[in-house]
């Protein structure tokens, strides 16, 4: 079991925040960024959005971040963690664009980054931004095509409903070959027919934990599915956060659990194919508490799940 750093702060969820990190800076981010690459966390995952309806603010809170930004700044702190999306909004940037933007930070990072796509559920995000939410899914099929394309291809040609390109030169690419690791985000059969042929992960955000190995099934048996090696992601607090971060109750999830009790559900995790998972901050009250918190995971918890 491969361990994600959780890191504080990143949006502000009803579900899942507490108090004490709304003082959180910058710069406890840096400092806590460090420390998980240091002990020897496996991950540190970035959310997006771009701008916020003041309808959804009581649920989700105004503070997030640009995925790519936030993910740069997270590699350069940092020697050894991968870092990843959790999630990128596909069709909210032109995949070219995109496309530049991991292939750079693949290539500064001398290969850590990743990316875990999703098609985006807001539908006033998409109104704001003037992308039309009811093709999300035709334009993630298509961009993705178009990314792996110019990530891939010597002499990249592409002839897409949504985005064309010949004639062209593209570089860096990325380090890892054949391409940084795509992950896709979500749950509708849309997205695992889509993670079937494009990905090599799949981080679940409505799905039970039950439900998990038949999703995974439903993944390897299409036909875009090769046989490849294929993580998927849940941590403890997915089951805690409902549909438009609506605030959902799993006490088998709580914060705070002992140590026989986590090692006992990242135990269940990985028998139903987990192969990545992040523990819940407990109630602490700072980010020192926090901190010790962390390395006490590292310490106690992660050896006896290797």
């Amino acid at each position: 079991m491969k361990f994600a750093f959780g890191m504080p702060r990143l949006i502000e969820l009803k579900a899942t925040m507490q108090p004490w990190e709304l003082t959180v800076t910058g710069a406890d981010q840096t400092r806590l960024a460090k420390l998980a690459d240091r002990i020897g966390y496996d991950m540190i995952s970035v959310p997006e959005h771009f701008i916020m309806p003041k309808a959804h603010v009581d649920l989700s809170g105004p503070h997030h971040f640009h995925g790519f930004t936030g993910m740069g700044y997270y590699a350069g702190a940092t020697e050894r963690i991968r870092i990843n999306s959790s999630i990128a909004i596909l069709p909210l940037q032109h995949p070219i664009i995109t496309a530049k933007a991991l292939a750079t930070l693949d290539w500064m990072s001398s290969g850590r980054a990743m990316v875990t796509f999703g098609a985006g559920w807001l539908k006033e995000e998409f109104d704001l931004l003037g992308v039309d939410f009811h093709r999300r899914g035709a334009m993630c099929d298509d961009y993705l095509a178009a990314i792996v394309e110019l990530w891939t291809s010597d002499d990249p040609v592409f002839d897409g409903e949504f985005v064309q390109f010949r004639n062209v030169a593209f570089a860096p690419r990325p380090v890892q070959k054949p391409h940084l690791p795509i992950w896709m985000g979500g749950e509708a059969d849309a997205v695992l027919k889509r993670a079937a042929k494009f990905a090599s992960g799949w981080w679940p955000y409505l799905t039970k934990p039950e439900d998990i190995p038949a999703k995974i099934d439903f993944i390897k048996s299409q036909s875009g599915y090769d046989g490849r090696p294929f993580d998927v992601m849940y941590g403890f607090a997915t089951s805690r956060i409902g549909e438009g971060h609506k605030v959902l109750d799993d006490p088998r999830a709580r914060p705070g659990m002992t140590a026989p009790e986590i090692v006992d559900r990242l135990g269940w995790f990985g028998e139903l194919g987990v192969t990545m998972s992040s523990v819940p901050i407990p109630a602490v009250r700072s980010i020192d508490e926090y901190a010790d918190y962390a390395q006490w995971v590292i310490e106690e918890i992660k050896p006896k799940l290797v």
